[in-house]
């Protein structure tokens, strides 16, 4: 069988699940990176071809990818990685996704959008956990109430990270966090918000942070004012804003960012299967209109590597509309109901679940 895509980043934690996915499903990627003896060792147990190149020249990138019609990002931090391959991407006419969750990233990319049309190449950022169920949730609210003009979108259970989560999520520590008001990314403080959200289960604390969807649900529906928050128990937010004001002391992020490498690759296997995270979101509008829905779906590193081969597969069966896209845009918000383990609930079930 011929390689279908090529897999950049694919020996790191989330970028060997979706490898694994991948050929279950029965497609066989190019693995590639930087790490020669980790990319032989992981072609050699998979039985798969590999390429070993860096980001630094451009002309080398595309060479790598002039026989292939895709690439999938996994080697995060994204905004180092993602803009060398679109690049190349475009001028190897060969469609780009990743898993980021970066905003800097989807902004970048969107600004890419006419280029992508011109070159006839998708651009699809945030393939992963980040962002298909919270852009599908997004979408589907506004064809529930078409006049919105607020959307709030959060989610739970994301309780085990990966070291290169952990690494970049660092890296944004201490820096300022977003919101998106009257159609403006706007500078606010990290965590400067916190509310309670019944995820279906009863409430739970959460606080604003800087989710993809501030970019993604604002290109996807054009509801002018989007808050995104994550759910975080009293000690994991105070926990939070103590590590923000620590990361901007001198030589304190460098110092956190050594201790990673003890951490674990990942959640385990059994974390993996046993997990569970729930996305709930509610628009309204200047009447005072308000609808919510909820989403339950797998583990957040089990959802990532399931719904990036998933839309991988459609992108290489020709569907693939060419642009800076996001996932419910490309392929509506139907997208996420098609991984399994995924269900949808709106306000009605809930409260008839609870009568």
């Amino acid at each position: 069988m011929a390689p279908s895509f090529l897999l950049y980043g694919s020996y790191g934690y989330t970028g060997r699940l979706i490898a694994e996915e991948a050929l279950r499903l029965g497609l066989r990627p190019v693995l590639a990176g930087r790490n020669a003896p980790r990319l032989a060792s992981q072609a050699e147990r998979l039985g798969l071809d590999y390429r070993v190149f860096d980001l630094d020249n451009p002309k080398l990138i595309a060479a790598n990818l002039d026989d292939l019609p895709l690439v999938l990002n996994c080697a995060g931090p994204f905004a180092a990685t993602a803009l060398p391959l679109v690049e190349a991407c475009l001028q190897s006419r060969a469609h780009y996704l990743d898993i980021t969750g970066e905003l800097g990233v989807f902004t970048a990319l969107a600004e890419r959008d006419t280029l992508a049309r011109q070159a006839g190449v998708m651009l699809l950022p945030g393939v992963g956990f980040d962002v298909v169920p919270s852009d599908c949730l997004a979408v589907h609210l506004k064809s529930r109430l078409p006049s919105a003009t607020r959307l709030t979108l959060a989610f739970s259970g994301a309780k085990h990270a990966s070291r290169g989560t952990i690494t970049t999520a660092l890296k944004y520590l201490g820096n300022t966090g977003f919101t998106r008001l009257n159609g403006r990314l706007v500078a606010v403080p990290l965590a400067h918000r916190t509310r309670s959200i019944d995820f279906g289960h009863g409430p739970e604390r959460a606080a604003s942070i800087p989710w993809g969807d501030l970019v993604t649900a604002f290109h996807s529906t054009g509801i002018p004012t989007i808050e995104t928050f994550m759910a975080l128990s009293l000690p994991r937010y105070l926990a939070l804003r103590a590590l923000s004001w620590l990361a901007r002391q001198p030589g304190v992020k460098r110092f956190i960012l050594r201790r990673i490498s003890a951490l674990p690759a990942g959640p385990s296997e059994a974390q993996r299967l046993n997990g569970q995270s729930c996305f709930w979101g509610e628009a309204q509008d200047a009447d005072g209109q308000r609808i919510e829905a909820w989403l339950e779906t797998p583990e957040a590193y089990t959802l990532t590597a399931s719904a990036a081969v998933h839309i991988a597969h459609k992108a290489l069966s020709g569907c693939a509309q060419p642009g800076y896209q996001t996932p419910a845009s490309a392929y509506g918000p139907e997208l996420v109901l098609e991984l399994p383990g995924v269900r949808l609930r709106c306000s009605e079930q809930v409260r008839a679940e609870r009568e």
